[in-house]
């Protein structure tokens, strides 16, 4: 049964938490949503209270939760604890702070901001290189090469054309109609 072995999953997850790391859940919880009583973090105790993972004896500590809804509840309280953990965490991992830099420079790409993604991926490498993150530096240099040629494949489009590209991009599913386009 998955369900049981993803729940056994979170009640482990959820025990092998730390006091600060679940003050720390708690207050991304309450920052996150505003509200102090959701069915998440009533869940979230619930198990930390428990000794042994029991869903029927779940279920009764949760009167406002019903059965089909706590398969998707604990895979939302899973997410929102693995978020808060990284978090938590990314200030002491150069791992994490690298992978962060990554999609941060992914996402500005992806939003036509090129020259930003660019400045991010160049401070990212700076950091691979200084902490010997070879495997880190190596997917920097690889999403660097790919916007660049992208980029270059495209004659008379400037940086600053790049929302209009992906505009174009998400009504047609691609770059080809872009070559296509007449250059002022």
């Amino acid at each position: 049964m998955m369900s049981n072995r993803y729940s056994d999953i979170l009640f482990q997850l959820i025990h092998s938490l730390e006091k600060a790391e679940k003050r720390h859940f708690k207050l991304y919880i309450k920052r996150s949503s505003g509200k102090e009583d959701l069915k998440i973090t009533q869940l979230f105790d619930a198990l930390g209270k428990m000794r042994t993972y029991d869903e029927k004896q779940l279920l009764k500590k949760l009167p406002g939760i019903e059965k089909p809804q706590l398969s998707n509840l604990k895979t939302h309280l899973y997410k929102e604890i693995m978020a808060s953990l990284r978090l938590l965490k990314s200030t002491d991992s150069i791992d994490l702070q690298l992978n962060e830099q990554h999609d941060y420079a992914h996402i500005l790409y992806k939003k036509g901001l090129l020259a930003q993604s660019i400045r991010i991926i160049e401070k990212a490498k700076d950091t691979a290189r200084a902490q010997y993150k070879f495997q880190h530096l190596a997917q920097l240099i690889a999403l660097e090469k790919y916007q660049t040629w992208l980029y270059n494949s495209m004659p008379g489009i400037s940086v600053m054309d790049m929302p209009v590209m992906r505009k174009m991009k998400k009504e047609s599913g691609n770059f080809s109609m872009v070559r296509s386009l007449p250059v002022n």
